[in-house]
């Protein structure tokens, strides 16, 4: 499996980006996916997932501010952030995940090297 992040860049706080994330390897339409972030110094976080029924989920730190979609006839899962913050700052990766309930745990070993979001104060 290959998971390919983009769209990362230096924006000022209150800014809009839009992530992207293209998958190959795998049956893209099969899988939930998933996005998660690693702000420097600091582990790995959940941030949302998309079912393959396209239900969606958030972390609390973002709700509200960050929306997740897929599309399935390009294998590619989007994030779109609004009203970025300082907080958001770190490296976006996606990943297809399991899910129970609305708990999603990442499915595979091979994350990618991310895109690299900054946000200024």
């Amino acid at each position: 499996v290959q998971l390919q992040a983009s769209g990362g860049g230096l924006v000022q706080a209150g800014g809009s980006l839009r992530l992207s994330c293209a998958a190959s390897g795998i049956l893209f339409r099969s899988y939930h996916m998933g996005w998660y972030r690693q702000a420097p110094g600091k582990q790995r976080e959940f941030v949302a997932t998309i079912r393959t029924g396209f239900g969606t989920y958030y972390a609390d730190s973002v709700k509200g501010r960050f929306s997740i979609s897929r599309d399935n006839t390009k294998n590619t899962v989007y994030l779109q952030m609004n009203g970025l913050n300082p907080e958001d700052t770190g490296v976006y990766y996606c990943n297809a995940v399991t899910m129970r309930g609305v708990y999603s745990t990442p499915l595979f070993d091979s994350w990618g090297q991310g895109t690299l979001v900054t946000v200024s104060s």
